[in-house]
């Protein structure tokens, strides 16, 4: 008998008890109680569990109920990306000694970050309540699939968070090349999938020219118009991608398109045109997304990750700047605006017009939107918290990475949204064709 069938046939009971002796003596109350008592175990007992072990595969009931738990408001009116942080003091739901995945230079809590406050916080959509991760279901979504961060150090930073946000329920093993020291790779046995981080910091083919150049970060030759074979050669093999890039675009840098010298960013070379960084950011971008649109063999959905600013203040990075702030910004407490504006606008429009063309060929293109929360978390930052103290770093105080835990955490929130959302589309249009 079903629990659906259990419980109807208690209110079925009740109701029948009542009608035919309003005013029932003793035993026969007792005899309902513990009749009830004992349809209620057995509903308990017959119903699935409220969060299924992700190391055993779930029946097809559960895995139905699993995969249609949604935001809880209707998605087709409410954008994730838009809200505020609010107070959470259930969080964090990790640490630095409960995951072997956080990278030093963001291991806050091991170099001896004072403050705990900024980890008491959580992503509020406006219209809407986002849930906080849960790593069931991600790692249910995820079955026999393989994710890659495809970008620099903050994509790799993304990837560590969801490592340390899925470890808590599972295990997995590094499967890195050994020919690639700056990517990573590692299996989940329990669910059969792959995450990785694909090292291209500037997506399209590079070359340090110069260990210094102008700025003692080092002076790259890019050639805009090819993209990096390091990525193009491995995400075929991917079913999700998730573009991200920035930072790495400040460098002094040469652009090369069409095999030929067209200009620079920073090269201090009178000869040479600044066409400045933001040339080379559009660039990189319109080569990425032509290159997935036109590559063979790839089928997988490509996700741009949006521009996360830094929040380095009374300075730049090498003069004195800092990240101090212990809480995060109010929406009217700063806004979008200068180079972070100006990158944001740049990937926007490149997706924008790839989107057009991906939905033409079939290709899934998805905008995970993360900017705006990210711009107000200047207290999510290592700042000199990354390293031992007196460290001799290039970058002493860094307001670019992000903690772990922390802030970044909600990028595989938005993440696991979007994924549900996806999937939820998917088995509406088939219940709609059947």
């Amino acid at each position: 008998m079903q629990p659906s069938h259990l419980l109807s046939l208690s209110f079925k009971m009740k109701r029948y008890s009542s009608a035919r002796n309003p005013t029932l003596d003793t035993t026969s109350k007792l005899t309902i109680t513990l009749t009830l008592l004992l349809l209620t175990l057995i509903f308990l007992y017959f119903s699935p569990p409220l969060s299924p072990s992700p190391s055993r595969p779930l029946s097809p009931p559960q895995r139905k109920q699993l995969l249609t738990n949604t935001i809880d408001s209707d998605s087709n009116t409410c954008d994730i990306f838009r809200g505020k942080w609010v107070k959470n003091p259930n969080a964090p739901y990790y640490t630095n000694e409960t995951c072997w995945a956080i990278h030093d230079h963001q291991n806050c809590a091991k170099f001896g970050r004072p403050d705990a406050e900024f980890l008491k916080w959580r992503w509020k959509p406006d219209r809407c309540d986002m849930p906080v991760f849960n790593a069931a279901q991600f790692l249910e979504l995820m079955r026999g699939k393989a994710l890659a961060f495809l970008g620099d150090s903050v994509g790799r930073n993304q990837m560590q968070s969801l490592m340390c946000l899925l470890l808590r329920v599972t295990y997995a093993e590094e499967v890195s090349s050994k020919t690639d020291e700056k990517s990573t790779q590692f299996f989940f046995p329990t669910h059969n999938f792959t995450v990785a981080n694909i090292w291209s910091p500037y997506l399209v083919r590079s070359h340090q020219a110069d260990p210094t150049g102008p700025t003692r970060t080092g002076l790259f030759n890019l050639y805009l118009d090819e993209p990096d074979s390091n990525w193009t050669s491995r995400v075929t093999n991917f079913d999700h991608v998730i573009v991200s890039g920035g930072h790495w675009f400040f460098r002094p840098t040469m652009y090369y398109e069409n095999n030929q010298l067209s200009g620079c960013h920073y090269c201090l070379n009178p000869e040479v045109t600044d066409l400045t960084m933001y040339h080379g950011y559009r660039m990189a971008f319109k080569t990425t997304f032509k290159t997935f649109l036109n590559l063979e063999g790839f089928e997988g959905n490509v996700f741009l990750r949006t521009f996360a600013p830094s929040h380095f203040e009374n300075g730049e990075w090498d003069k004195g700047g800092d990240c101090t702030r212990r809480k995060p910004f109010r929406n009217n407490e700063t806004r979008l605006d200068g180079i972070n504006l100006e990158f944001y606008m740049i990937q926007l429009e490149e997706f924008r017009e790839a989107e057009r063309v991906a939905e033409k060929k079939g290709i899934k293109f998805n905008l995970l939107d993360s900017t705006e929360a990210m711009l107000l978390r200047p207290d999510g930052h290592p700042s000199r918290f990354g390293h031992k103290p007196n460290e001799n770093i290039l970058m002493y105080n860094d307001c670019v990475h992000w903690c772990l835990p922390g802030p970044i955490d909600v990028l595989n929130d938005f993440l696991l949204q979007m994924l549900k959302t996806e999937r939820s589309r998917s088995m509406a249009a088939r219940f709609s064709r059947s």
